[in-house]
């Protein structure tokens, strides 16, 4: 039996119903989420879909193995081809300006397509109609848009609210011009479902070196990208080699290449003070997270099947390009500054934050939690707490999921409600800028996780978690 409950979480409802029915089915852990992956690109249009990518933590209950797969963006160019110049837009999240960049030539290599795929060929069960169909309905039926996605919306309207997605976005205002999509009304992408249907019949080919894939390598390369039909067919979804990182009475197994270092920030906790709680706390969360604030749009989800196999995805489409194909959004990885510290060299992996894991028992190797989450730099400190709540102060996932937050970035802290005096006003004598927010908001990041005691998905974003009924 599993030593956790058999379920899944994600970031939407109807992402995580679809998770429940492909478990309810007999499906493996990975067969759900692969196809909530799925429609996560049907529901949770604004932070990811197929013209995206991610990676996938996989456990092996049989034989305690934790796998990683790589499925993020990859640099174009392969062909000679150099992009042109990118469109600067400026969005404001949380009310601060951020740069950005989107058309053609902020388009990378997606790898959603072939990473769904190869996650339920190395550990799925059901047909791949199984994996597929659902997501395939949700596209044609159209989802609700949560109101957590509607406040969002006009923070990041400058890169979604263009070309296709105007008709996506925005709705008839009644007199003359049109408004923003509001929370509870229909999210509906034109021609994702035809798009979605040749997916199912022709696999996931059809995304990248086939018609679907041809017709999006066309239309960034019309508006200045350099990607091409070489990308598309040089594209491999690869494996991670994963660090073992102790925390507390567990260890978690994690991609250790990530851009925040989100495996050395778990060794850089110091768990006394966070077992102290109260001001102790706040500053040693502080100090293991003091790191930019940066931009970038996720979503996270995690299943468990009843046989004890988990898998947890992160995926992301960026902020989005602005071109569209097929009701496909092309993703903006290359427009967003944050990612580029680097050379970037054609068929080279596009650095990420992402980090979906499991924590294991340091002692019986049994399997504790399973989960990730989605925000950009958001992901290392939302996590960093959700499992300190957990493994450190014995909170149960739902509460730890659901506590309040603080982000650090070079002399500022943010600060969710609940914190209490005390912290701000220690964090102020030690010259921190500190700024209180009214309420939980998708800045401070979006968990899914399942653990011992259950399964949890955030509410900052409108996420479900359902169990398994026995």
């Amino acid at each position: 039996m599993s030593s956790l409950p058999a379920g899944v979480a994600a970031g939407h409802p109807s992402t995580a119903a679809v998770g429940l029915t492909v478990l309810s089915a007999g499906g493996s852990a990975a067969d759900a989420a692969a196809a909530m992956v799925l429609a996560g690109c049907a529901a949770e249009t604004l932070f990811t879909g197929l013209g995206g990518g991610g990676f996938a933590t996989v456990f092996e209950a049989s034989t305690g193995t934790v796998h990683g797969l790589d499925f993020f963006v990859a640099v174009p160019g392969l062909d000679g081809t150099l992009p042109g110049p990118s469109h600067d837009i400026a969005v404001a999240f949380g009310g601060v300006s951020v740069p950005y960049a989107i058309g053609g030539p902020s388009v990378a290599v997606p790898g959603t397509p072939l990473g769904v795929a190869e996650l339920h060929r190395r550990f799925g069960r059901l047909d791949w109609a199984e994996i597929v169909r659902p997501a395939r309905d949700l596209a044609e039926a159209g989802a609700a848009f949560p109101q957590q996605h509607a406040d969002l919306l006009p923070d990041v309207a400058a890169a979604m609210v263009i070309g296709a997605g105007v008709g996506v976005y925005t709705r008839p205002d009644g007199v003359g011009g049109r408004r923003h999509l509001q929370g509870g009304e229909l999210l509906l992408h034109e021609g994702l479902a035809d798009t979605m249907d040749d997916l199912l019949h022709e696999g996931p080919e059809v995304l990248t070196t086939g018609r679907r894939g041809r017709a999006l390598v066309d239309a960034v390369r019309a508006d200045g990208g350099a990607m091409s039909p070489d990308d598309m067919a040089a594209y491999r979804v690869a494996d991670l080699t994963l660090r073992t990182v102790p925390f507390g009475p567990a260890e978690v197994r994690v991609r250790g290449n990530d851009l925040d270092a989100f495996a050395d920030t778990l060794l850089a906790l110091d768990v006394d003070a966070v077992r102290a709680g109260g001001v102790p706390r706040a500053l040693a969360l502080v100090d293991a997270l003091r790191a930019p604030t940066r931009r970038s749009e996720t979503t996270s989800l995690v299943a468990v099947d009843p046989d004890g196999n988990a898998c947890a995805v992160t995926h992301s489409l960026g902020l989005g390009s602005g071109v569209w194909t097929g009701g496909v959004h092309g993703n903006s990885m290359l427009g967003e500054g944050e990612l580029l510290r680097g050379i970037l060299v054609p068929g080279d992996r596009m650095p990420s934050m992402m980090v979906p894991h499991v924590v294991t028992d340091a002692v019986s190797g049994g399997l504790l939690a399973a989960g990730g989450a989605a925000g950009g730099s958001r992901i290392r400190s939302s996590l960093l707490q959700v499992l300190a709540g957990m493994l450190l102060e014995q909170r149960g996932t739902a509460a730890s999921v659901a506590a309040p937050r603080l982000a650090a970035a070079p002399g500022l802290v943010h600060l969710e409600p609940g914190f209490g005096p005390g912290v701000a006003a220690t964090l102020s004598a030690r010259g921190e800028q500190v700024l209180e927010w009214p309420g939980q908001r998708p800045f401070f990041g979006g968990v899914a996780m399942i653990g011992r005691d259950g399964a949890a998905a955030d509410p900052r974003r409108g996420g479900t978690a359902l169990l398994l009924a026995d």
